[in-house]
């Protein structure tokens, strides 16, 4: 028996939107544009992706699961996302080497210490 990790199902108030603004931080590529859903990957075919589902209800307390990214360069990152749209959390996790922010509909990501050291 064997198993692949296909993907992460993200809920959304509006699916289309945050997984178009989830396209334009990760520079991926749409796999499924629907109504309801929205998926998209690092390139066709790749996996694993982001299937962005609509619920009724907001997201209400902090994320049970959330994504780490670790850039080339930490701090120009964290500018980049924060133009455009991300916005900085303090999720109690006081002064540490990662940056946590939230995306357009409140969901936390860490951008990590960058791989050389003094970012």
């Amino acid at each position: 028996m064997s198993i692949e990790w296909e993907q992460v199902v993200v809920d959304s108030s509006d699916p289309t939107a945050l997984g178009r603004w989830w396209l334009r931080a990760l520079d991926w590529v749409v796999v499924n544009d629907d109504p309801v859903e929205l998926e998209i990957s690092p390139a066709a075919g790749r996996l694993p992706g982001l299937l962005f589902v609509a619920v009724p209800e907001r997201k209400a307390v902090k994320n049970r699961l959330h994504l780490d990214f670790r850039p080339d360069d930490r701090d120009a990152e964290v500018n980049r996302l924060l133009d455009l749209g991300a916005t900085r959390v303090d999720i109690g996790q006081g002064d540490q080497p990662w940056v946590v922010l939230a995306d357009p509909e409140g969901n936390e990501f860490c951008v990590l210490q960058s791989r050389r050291q003094g970012d």
